[in-house]
């Protein structure tokens, strides 16, 4: 019996130790790298955004597990001389907050995004969509058409996935009790310990820039909140993206893509040219490079918004 207790006391003392591991973390996260935008309440979310530039609108949005920061690392600089550039958390990501209750699919996620541009008077803008950030911009153009004028697409999901990546299995909890258990308990130390490969996949082959941690967002990803929403994230996106892929064909705006055929997460062949077959103007242009490519390539990612925009108004 005495081992028994002695058992579950140092249990709960690693509970603990692990959960203010955690907080302490993520403090020092938050002090690091806080908020650097503004806030607008849409859809009963809490929207953190950068607003700069003037000129003709982008909208950008980032990916699964990222924050706006992965713009802002290379890319947005280079439209600011003739455009207004706004980068979006999406809802749960970054220092944008979701409830609990509220529904992470792609609908309400475009929902939320199309209630941005509304509620700051955009007009049609391009919108740019890395990643699971393209599913969204996708949904965004077939769910909300007045509200988009171009897409830009950036190694973009468009195709459910039967297998969740290995990296990211570890996400794929589907009970949220659980869920929370772990991201206040173990998700941290793990993030931390298995950085180094994780990111290997998500850039690889491109190398991973010495500074991605602060200054392109990376270490956000270490709060329990940001864990949580990840996860509800990733379980969310085979909701409805099958059905919303049988309706590519009536997007009636331009729209590029820009893909890498060393994609460690993403399969061109899969995501690109399978939406080239489905909706033939696609403008799709294949490099050498990795997933983030807006880090790598962002001289090329912003010829496509250019040549796209171009488009927009010939």
């Amino acid at each position: 019996m005495i081992l028994v207790w002695g058992f579950l006391l140092l249990l709960v003392l690693i509970v603990v130790a692990l959960v203010a591991f955690t907080a302490r973390t993520a403090a020092r996260v938050v002090a690091a790298v806080p908020p650097r935008g503004q806030f607008i309440e849409v859809n009963g979310q809490k929207i953190h955004y950068v607003d700069r530039g003037t000129g003709p609108a982008i909208v950008m949005i980032h990916g699964l597990g990222g924050n706006l920061l992965n713009f802002d690392y290379a890319l947005a600089d280079r439209l600011l001389a003739d455009h207004r550039v706004i980068l979006i958390d999406r809802p749960g990501s970054g220092y944008s907050v979701r409830p609990e209750s509220a529904p992470a699919n792609l609908p309400a996620q475009a929902a939320t995004i199309a209630a941005v541009i509304k509620q700051l008077g955009l007009s049609r803008p391009l919108v740019v969509g890395h990643s699971l950030g393209g599913a969204v911009a996708l949904t965004l153009a077939l769910e909300h058409p007045d509200s988009v004028g171009g897409l830009v697409l950036l190694a973009a999901l468009t195709h459910a996935k039967e297998e969740v990546p290995p990296v990211f299995r570890g996400l794929a909890i589907p009970w949220p009790l659980l869920r929370k258990i772990v991201a206040w308990t173990v998700a941290t130390p793990l993030a931390i310990r298995n950085r180094d490969v994780v990111l290997g996949v998500v850039f690889g082959p491109d190398p991973v820039p010495a500074d991605f941690a602060l200054r392109g967002g990376g270490v956000l990803g270490l709060r329990p909140v940001a864990f949580y929403n990840t996860s509800t994230d990733l379980l969310a996106i085979n909701d409805d993206l099958p059905a919303l892929t049988q309706r590519y064909g009536a997007l009636a705006v331009p729209v590029a893509m820009l893909y890498g055929r060393g994609d460690r997460l993403l399969d061109y062949r899969e995501q690109g040219e399978a939406l080239k077959a489905k909706l033939p103007t696609l403008d799709l242009e294949l490099i050498e490079g990795g997933h983030m490519l807006q880090f790598m390539h962002p001289e090329i990612c912003e010829a496509v918004i250019r040549r796209t925009e171009a488009r927009m108004h010939p």
